[in-house]
């Protein structure tokens, strides 16, 4: 026996059928309109309640809502900008009124064309004069009233969640105006935005799992970037001495709310800077980019408020598990390290010098630092492509900013030493997967450099409140589905 929903698509073919035998397919139709709902209420305001506007305009859109009333019929229209509501009655529309009845759905998109006015309840409409069918949706909207309510049918299918939750849209919407941002910002400076290659023969500029494939016509192994570090600091030794990238970045590794195998990065390079000034670039373009999303650069984060206003809070690695960590540990003495994180209940058995300092950070300091906060002067483990302090090679002129508890952008003064990189390189890489022509270049000469990374889709999701990375990402990598082939 087929379901509910199994006798409504069909009933909704039916209906398709009927108006093909009546109008033609709907396939075949064009009608163009001649401005956008959010102009119509812009436009027209003013009028009064009751008042007739004498102007006449074709939309197109949705039908979102529907409710037939005998001799007259309201509809709600839904197009990129707003909804309005559509108004047709059976001494107006004749014999194709009871094509609009009828055979008209929730869900199906139309092109309407009438005049506007104002109803006597004060709601602008459009009196319908002709509509016409472009395209039948075969499956029922979700209830009004509830929506979409299952996340993991979200983002299974964001084509629905888009057309019942105005959240989803405007998630959407904030995305493009905050790369839009970031590009006028860096732009207007003499930064110059490229692209990189997105398949590469070595995987560098990050410590990550890659994915890996295969060109057939070279014959040979390729890896999808995990960062365009590299080839970025390649064109700064060729003279761009202002570069950046919005990049799609892939890392072969888990998936949880902050992580997502595809991912969007902001990567700038300026030559004849060094990390503090970063710090001030960073800043600068985080308040530019909130302010012009959100108007403020205070905002809510997860029932927190985050004042993301200048100066931001500042600790050296080693203050910040002293102060906020509570641990006191010689960083640089590895067997009293291991046994402090022991004690933290971190596993080390298989973990680096490297990897047990960025443990105990993010376990002790990390989920504290809700209002915006830097941290520099890193352990020199913990970052092969950063120059050390000149005061104390131990360490590296490297910064982290962290926001609402997880980080948010990653930097440093870039090592342009081609002798000590290599070394680095050789110390803290595979060899087998070391980038010699990224080696050459420096031999050429890089110019003394700050680099900026910033995690897109994490800045998102502090500027829309969002708690889980699946919700900025439009299509989100997921699990096969179980219950179906």
């Amino acid at each position: 026996m087929p379901s509910p929903e199994e006798i409504l698509i069909q009933e909704r073919k039916e209906k398709l059928k009927n108006w093909i035998e009546a109008k033609g397919s709907p396939y075949f139709q064009k009608f163009s309109p001649d401005t956008t709902i959010e102009n119509i209420k812009r436009e027209f305001l003013h009028l009064k309640e009751g008042e007739k506007s004498g102007v006449k305009v074709a939309v197109t859109g949705r039908v979102i809502a529907q409710r037939v009333h005998g001799k007259a019929t309201f509809l709600d229209l839904r197009d990129g900008t707003d909804k309005i509501q559509l108004y047709g009655r059976l001494d107006r529309l004749k014999e194709n009124y009871k094509l609009l009845s009828k055979l008209i759905d929730i869900g199906d998109i139309i092109g309407a064309r009438g005049e506007v006015f104002k109803t006597r309840t004060g709601e602008l409409t459009v009196e319908l004069e002709e509509f016409t069918l472009l395209a039948k949706s075969f499956h029922p909207l979700p209830e009004k009233w509830h929506g979409l309510q299952d996340v993991e049918l979200r983002y299974r299918k964001r084509w629905l969640d888009l057309i019942v939750n105005p959240r989803t849209r405007e998630i959407l919407l904030t995305r493009a105006k905050v790369t839009r941002t970031i590009r006028d910002f860096l732009d207007s400076r003499g930064f110059v935005e490229v692209e990189t290659p997105i398949m590469q023969p070595v995987p560098g500029g990050a410590t990550a799992r890659p994915f890996l494939t295969y060109h057939n016509a070279l014959g040979r192994n390729f890896y999808l970037r995990i960062a365009p570090e590299l080839y970025l600091k390649k064109l700064v030794v060729g003279g761009v001495e202002r570069v950046y990238e919005l990049s799609k970045n892939f890392r072969n590794e888990g998936i949880d709310r902050f992580h997502n195998p595809e991912f969007t990065m902001l990567e700038v390079y300026q030559a004849y800077a060094d990390y503090i000034d970063i710090m001030n670039l960073a800043q600068k373009i985080i308040c530019e980019v909130t302010k012009k999303v959100k108007g403020s650069l205070k905002i809510n984060y997860n029932g927190k408020e985050i004042d993301l206003s200048p100066p931001w809070n500042k600790l050296t690695f080693k203050d910040a598990l002293e102060k906020i960590g509570n641990i006191k540990v010689n960083i640089e003495d590895e067997k009293e390290l291991r046994e402090v994180a022991k004690e933290c209940e971190i596993n080390v058995e298989e973990l680096s010098k490297s990897q047990i300092l960025e443990h105990l950070l993010d376990k002790k300091v990390v989920p504290y630092l809700i209002q915006p906060t830097i941290i520099y002067d890193y352990p020199y483990e913990t970052a092969p492509l950063a120059k050390r302090k000149k005061e104390n090679p131990s360490l590296v002129e490297r910064f982290e900013l962290f926001v609402g508890g997880w980080e948010l952008a990653n930097a440093y003064s870039e090592l342009n030493d081609p002798i000590e990189q290599k070394e680095r390189f050789e110390r803290f890489a595979n060899k087998e997967l070391m980038d010699r022509d990224f080696l050459e270049s420096l031999e050429y000469g890089m110019p003394p450099t700050g680099g900026l990374g910033i995690g897109i889709d994490r800045l998102i999701m502090l500027l829309t409140n969002s708690s889980s990375i699946r919700e900025v990402i439009l299509f989100p990598q997921l699990k096969p589905r179980e219950d179906k082939p």
